[in-house]
């Protein structure tokens, strides 16, 4: 079951198991070093799947005054090579649809993604650039109102 909550409704464990699971991938998996929890986790919307009371999946959405923004796109380790990317990227983009039609959607990938997400209608918007020496490409698409 997919779970769509803002800061305020999230529960402390769900807390931590969602900021445990970023930090271990991104910060210390990944080697990018840099401050994960930042102020716009008081104001997204965090979706994320749960297996028994494990955080399996997890992204955030960003709402900006034009776009929605998918961020922190992530699968616990545990849970990898089941397809739950798939399904978390296309729940994402189906509660867009469904509650904020009429925006622009946007992301950051690492570039070794673009394909996966073009799959979701989701082209190149920038050149590719580095953050903490990982290869990203921005990509949007269009509203789908």
């Amino acid at each position: 079951m997919w779970h769509y909550k803002t800061y305020e409704s999230l529960t402390h464990d769900e807390i931590y198991q969602i900021f445990k699971l970023r930090i271990d991938t991104f910060v210390v998996e990944q080697q990018s070093y840099y401050p994960d929890i930042d102020e716009r986790d008081l104001s997204c919307i965090h979706y994320f799947k749960k297996e028994g009371d494990k955080v399996a999946a997890y992204a955030r959405i960003i709402l900006d005054e034009n776009k929605v923004k998918l961020g922190r796109v992530i699968v616990n380790p545990e849970f990898r090579g089941q397809g739950l990317a798939r399904e978390l990227v296309q729940n994402g983009l189906d509660y867009v649809k469904e509650n904020y039609s009429d925006k622009n959607i946007s992301l950051s990938a690492q570039a070794h993604l673009k394909d996966f997400y073009a799959s979701f209608g989701l082209i190149p918007s920038s050149d590719i650039y580095f953050v903490d020496l990982i290869p990203h490409i921005d990509m949007s698409r269009k509203p789908f109102a």
